[in-house]
């Protein structure tokens, strides 16, 4: 029997059940042929109709290099990826009549779009006669197995989360292969840089330095970690970014599982449940798997609000804020530290996140899609339903939504979260010199101090572009409007 093992955001070896399962059928298991078929654009953008967008250019980045190292890693064991482009379903067609395949194995995904795509391809297949076998690869349960006691799906973190822990974190993690059984040469299929996923200007220059994309990467990543875990409860609000893992891409390309993660603390630590640090990062991996359970569930939120209050809200069509947002010259300068942050290095502080969400969403009053889609084309971490999840808590549209009157103050927060001003300074070198007294709201230092720190607000960095407490009280307005909707 000859299988296709189709990889798509599960770039790894170790820990890989559909490949798994394959090596552990008896005798008669044949070729091995590891499969990844690029389409460009798969998921195609419609509001409300459960469609996200596709994959940005900085999370193609991530998967050029994820690809590579795979296939790498696939060839010190004998075997290689057979790379192809187009319609997925053709391409698998393509490969069966070409290798005589009976079978194909994959990993299940939770976007919507994707989901709707794999039961097409599956029933197509079967209806031909092939054998299909999908697998959870890249979550702790599956979105199913985790209901309320009514058999409904939770809406809530807190409690979705106990259910988790009831249902269990012990979970076993598979070994990678040692050896793999060769793919015929007469077998042809595409280079990596034929796919053509890294951009043709340099904006990624900074990303080399950042990362270091694929499997052992991940594990690298998770290691250099591991030393700090234990103070991750408080550290990882800190918006420089050293007390956190940055395992978010790894985590989204497959390329290290949750289940590996769970169980190496567990081998190494005892349990994931304390001490505090530890249980605050697993419960981290908890807000990932709500995202994708979320997705599952209620797939039209990918582009919807959960909250049918807000279907009709009054966002503002305001472009040049928008743009003056995407660029970071907003003139508050943690909202602009973060957004140059993102744009330099395709990652941004969760912490942050939320901040510039909540700016975007609550005192700009910007529908929080234009927000959601922006950073699905800059993150490397362009996951799209944590994305979705994440952008609705903050905008208090969605599942265990932020209250309506929940406004970060970015002022407050830069101060408590960036108390010697190293990131904002960092990705905000106009204010370099400035103390930190004004560092945080340099629009209520007097002139005299902006001149000798050398700004000139408005033309070396901008003057705000909304009144931070009007645009809030603004925003009260607003959302009350909501909350006494029917």
């Amino acid at each position: 029997m000859t299988t296709l093992v189709w990889f798509r955001q599960d770039l790894r070896l170790a820990d890989h059940p559909a490949l798994h399962a394959v090596l552990r059928a008896p005798t008669d298991k044949g070729l091995i042929i590891p499969v990844y078929i690029h389409t460009a654009e798969t998921l195609e953008s419609g509001m409300g109709t459960g469609h996200g967008l596709p994959e940005g250019g900085a999370a193609r980045w991530w998967r050029h290099h994820s690809l590579k190292a795979l296939s790498k890693s696939l060839e010190t064991r004998g075997s290689r990826l057979v790379i192809r482009r187009g319609d997925p379903l053709t391409g698998l067609w393509q490969l069966i009549r070409e290798t005589g395949a009976t079978r194909v194995v994959w990993h299940r995904r939770m976007e919507p779009a994707a989901r709707e795509e794999d039961s097409r391809i599956k029933a197509t297949l079967r209806a031909e006669g092939i054998e299909v076998h999908s697998f959870n690869g890249n979550y702790l349960h599956e979105p199913w197995e985790i209901m309320n006691k009514q058999g409904k799906p939770f809406q809530v973190f807190t409690p979705y989360w106990k259910a988790v822990i009831a249902a269990g974190l012990d979970l076993p993690s598979l070994p990678a292969p040692d050896a793999l059984p060769g793919v015929p040469d007469t077998l042809d299929g595409l280079s990596v840089e034929a796919l053509g996923l890294l951009p043709e200007i340099s904006w990624d220059r900074d990303f080399y330095a950042q990362w270091q994309p694929g499997e052992t990467g991940a594990w690298k990543r998770f290691e250099d970690f591991m030393p700090l875990i234990d103070d991750y409860a408080e550290a990882r609000n800190l918006l420089i970014g050293t007390g956190v893992s940055k395992l978010s891409a790894h985590l989204h390309f497959g390329e290290i599982s949750p289940r590996q993660i769970v169980r190496h603390l567990l081998d190494t630590r005892g349990s994931v449940l304390e001490p505090r640090g530890v249980e605050h990062f697993v419960r981290e991996l908890g807000w990932r798997e709500f995202g994708a359970y979320l997705a599952f569930h209620f797939p039209e939120t990918v582009d919807s609000p959960l909250d049918k209050r807000f279907l009709h809200f009054a966002w503002r069509d305001a472009p040049e804020d928008l743009r003056a947002w995407q660029r970071g010259q907003t003139g508050v300068p943690v909202v602009d530290a973060a957004m140059r942050c993102l744009w330099h290095t395709g990652w941004m502080h969760n912490r942050a996140r939320m901040i510039v969400a909540s700016f975007l969403t609550k005192n700009l009053l910007i529908d929080w899609r234009h927000g959601a889609a922006w950073f699905m084309d800059t993150l490397v971490d362009a996951d799209e339903p944590s994305n979705t999840a994440g952008w609705q808590w903050t905008a208090g549209t969605g599942a265990d939504a932020a209250p309506y009157f929940r406004i970060f103050n970015p002022v407050l927060q830069a101060e408590k979260f960036d108390p010697d001003g190293a990131f904002i300074r960092r990705w905000v070198p106009e204010l370099a010199r400035l103390d930190n007294r004004y560092l945080y709201a340099p629009w209520t230092a007097d002139t005299n101090t902006l001149h000798q720190a050398g700004i000139t607000l408005g033309k070396t960095y901008p003057a705000p572009i909304v009144d931070l407490q009007g645009s809030r009280q603004r925003a009260l307005e607003h959302f009350n409007e909501i909350k006494r909707a029917p």
